[in-house]
């Protein structure tokens, strides 16, 4: 299996809190799950995650 970059790791969970309030062990994500968007930048992924599960943007309510 392969090791995700703790840097990419960081940045993913910091996008995560921005755009969902969560982190990633919050939303409950193995390194599994991790490694299915760990080809994309952070901020990407993290999209990508919301959409995938149908996860409501923190922003959504203040638009």
């Amino acid at each position: 299996m392969e090791r995700i970059d703790s840097d990419w790791l960081r940045d993913f969970d910091a996008a995560m809190l921005v755009f969902f309030a969560i982190n990633h062990q919050e939303a409950g994500m193995d390194e599994r799950e991790l490694g299915w968007y760990s080809d994309l930048p952070p901020k990407e992924a993290a999209l990508a995650y919301g959409r995938d599960f149908d996860l409501c943007r923190v922003d959504t309510f203040w638009s």
